[in-house]
């Protein structure tokens, strides 16, 4: 077994208590602005920034350092198309066939439906895929450990970043999601966790009138 090996944490910095509540609630006030929207505009978007936002995704923690994910971006306006079509596939099964009245009940809200003109026409989609193991250059499996909460950890990051970079995106789960893999050119070890729509909203963009829970609820300090 290979022995650990430590350097200092030489870029931690620290900051004096009245700058940390600063910075916190500063934080916090751009972080509420933040909301899923439904209908980008087409407006291209450099790439670089998409490079800068996936490795800061990279920095998450994860288990045993295996980060354990692998993002895939599409801007071809082909394969966006083909994504549609089939996310919609699976889509129209949900809302027509799968879905229990309760959560079709607790969706309305939104005004969701089987239609998803947003994976064609926002600039970026960027499949988040989970990696229960990998294959070393021998053909043999490198087992990852909590591998979902490492990579939803990451896609927090991720959408966070993009967020301070300025853009919008919307979190999309088509169930099942194994046509990513074909399309995507993923391996079969490899488990679609969501395809994140990337992009800037439209000027007139409208969201549902909704709000999040206080602190009281959604945290215990003892």
């Amino acid at each position: 077994m290979r022995a650990p090996i430590f350097v200092p944490h030489s870029d931690f910095e620290k900051h004096p208590v009245s700058e940390m509540k600063k910075r916190s609630a500063e934080f916090y006030e751009h972080m509420k602005r933040r909301r899923t929207v439904r209908d980008f505009s087409d407006r291209a978007i450099p790439r670089e920034i998409i490079e800068h936002c996936l490795r800061a995704a990279g920095t998450a923690p994860n288990g045993a350092n295996k980060q354990p994910w692998h993002f895939v971006v599409v801007s071809d306006p082909d394969i966006k198309k083909t994504i549609r079509i089939e996310a919609e596939k699976e889509e129209h099964e949900f809302y027509h066939r799968r879905a229990p009245e309760d959560w079709l009940e607790d969706l309305q809200p939104f005004g969701t439906d089987e239609k998803k003109p947003f994976l064609e026409k926002a600039p970026y989609l960027i499949g988040v895929f989970a990696q229960n193991y990998t294959l070393d250059e021998n053909g043999d499996k490198e087992k990852h450990y909590y591998v979902k909460e490492s990579v939803g950890i990451a896609t927090g990051i991720l959408i966070t970043a993009l967020h301070e970079s300025g853009l919008a995106t919307l979190t999309h789960t088509p169930s099942p999601m194994g046509f990513l893999n074909e399309i995507m050119g993923r391996p079969s070890y490899e488990k679609p966790f969501l395809l994140l729509v990337v992009g800037y909203p439209e000027e007139d963009v409208q969201i549902p009138d909704i709000t999040k829970k206080s602190l009281n609820e959604i945290a215990t300090f003892m």
